[in-house]
């Protein structure tokens, strides 16, 4: 979207937000969220509770009470958000798909901020992939939302470390509830993707990296949800290769390694590679050529009962290889599985748009309750982002730019100013001007 673009979107957000009022028990509370929210939207360096705030001409002080101890419902304004996905943004009900459709797709990943101290939530010395580097950080997973070009975040949780779930006096000084612990990464995505099934969304498939593929009981927890995966797996990672069919129906003797089954095993050098162009959102196709085969997880040191694919992609131009584990029926098509893997990489995407455009990273206190609203309000902000480029990219090139929410061009090409709009909810009153939201 151009500057142009959403500097005309001060009415269409007051129309966004509206329906979620009433996750908030008083009608102050409604213009703190329009002020957070428009802050979160604005061209601000940074988007955290004292820029905002004297940005709107609000005190500083009533924003860090409406954002960490204020009593409104940031749980009903996720599941709000989430329910609104499934309803306004799913393939609609009974339309033939095409064969290389891949649907709705579920992005599983974790993104991390770098912090000074010991008082943000969660914070410790811990691996940060935002520099590569074990830093002084606090790390978050997310569950993301791919359908065709529209994306957004279905949710959001604080990987809470050992460290801190075992010092319980620490965490009440941060407000971590005394029933959030320890779990490991792949837990809080399981429970991430859990919650959004209750909320009425619907996944083709999901997809995450290997430090979520590694894990075996990650992958048979997304079975028992009836979840469709296509992961990628270490090179170490554990299955048991399958002999060909003129060898005989029977598995081999023992798990292998990846990076040996494609080696070694009959089932993987008796093939030939095929070669695949794959899409990427901002640079030239990569081409990778790729082999596959059926294979038995490792479950209890025993082969799984039922077969997985394991896919093995190469880049001759750089010499990298991935290895890839699914789910996925047999008979699908490779070309598929393989569009679908790389679509991974739209989280990459979002996690951009979200700490560039939005603020993600720019929270900056002590509080758990204020940390969860802060990345609640920018999944919020996100959506609202998502469904004005869709609205755009969706009108007919003759349509005049009025008709799709923005302002009417002056004859030098320019947007027409217009007079902040009038909120028009009891109690609220007309905000200062948050650029480039008005």
């Amino acid at each position: 979207m151009t500057p142009q673009q959403i500097a005309g979107l001060g009415p269409a957000l007051t129309q966004f937000l509206r329906p979620l009022y009433g996750c908030f028990s008083e009608c102050r509370l409604l213009d703190h969220f329009d002020i957070y929210c428009r802050g979160l939207l604005s061209d601000l360096d940074r988007k955290s509770v004292e820029p905002i705030a004297l940005a709107a001409g609000s005190t500083v002080r009533a924003l860090q009470l409406f954002l960490s101890h204020h009593v409104w419902d940031h749980q009903r304004l996720r599941d709000l958000l989430q329910q609104r996905i499934a309803q306004q943004h799913a393939p609609p009900p009974g339309l033939p798909r095409s064969v290389n459709d891949p649907g709705v797709i579920g992005l599983i990943d974790e993104t991390s901020v770098v912090k000074k101290g010991t008082k943000t939530p969660g914070v410790q010395r811990q691996y940060c992939g935002t520099v590569g580097k074990v830093e002084n950080c606090v790390v978050t997973v997310h569950l993301g939302y791919c359908f065709g070009e529209f994306k957004a975040l279905l949710d959001s949780a604080l990987f809470l470390p050992k460290s801190w779930s075992d010092d319980r006096e620490r965490c009440r000084e941060a407000d971590i509830p005394d029933d959030l612990v320890y779990h490991p990464k792949t837990t809080i995505a399981r429970d991430l993707v859990r919650h959004a099934l209750g909320n009425g969304i619907r996944f083709d498939w999901l997809v995450f990296d290997e430090g979520y593929g590694k894990c075996p009981a990650f992958l048979f927890d997304l079975d028992a949800l009836g979840q469709t995966w296509i992961g990628e797996v270490p090179k170490n990672f554990r299955c048991w290769p399958t002999l060909p069919p003129y060898h005989s129906p029977r598995r081999e003797f023992a798990s292998k390694e990846v990076q040996n089954v494609v080696r070694w095993s009959p089932a993987f050098i008796y093939q030939d590679w095929q070669s695949f162009s794959i899409a990427r959102e901002t640079a030239q196709p990569v081409v990778w050529d790729v082999k596959a085969a059926q294979v038995h997880l490792v479950k209890d040191a025993e082969p799984t009962d039922r077969t997985y694919w394991l896919i093995v992609a190469w880049n001759r131009a750089t010499g990298e290889y991935k290895y890839f584990v699914s789910n996925a029926p047999p008979h699908t098509a490779l070309d598929l599985l393989m569009r679908v893997a790389f679509r991974r990489f739209k989280i990459e995407h979002l996690f951009r748009l979200a700490k560039g455009e939005v603020g993600l990273s720019h929270f900056e206190g002590r509080s758990y309750v204020g940390l969860m609203r802060h990345m609640i309000l920018c999944q919020t902000v996100l959506l609202f982002l998502a469904e004005q480029a869709k609205r755009l990219a969706s009108a007919s090139p003759g349509e005049p730019p009025s008709s799709s929410g923005q302002p009417a061009p002056t004859s030098s090409g320019r947007p027409e100013k217009k007079a902040a709009p009038h909120h028009g909810a009891v109690g609220r009153r007309a905000q200062p001007d948050l650029c480039p939201l008005a």
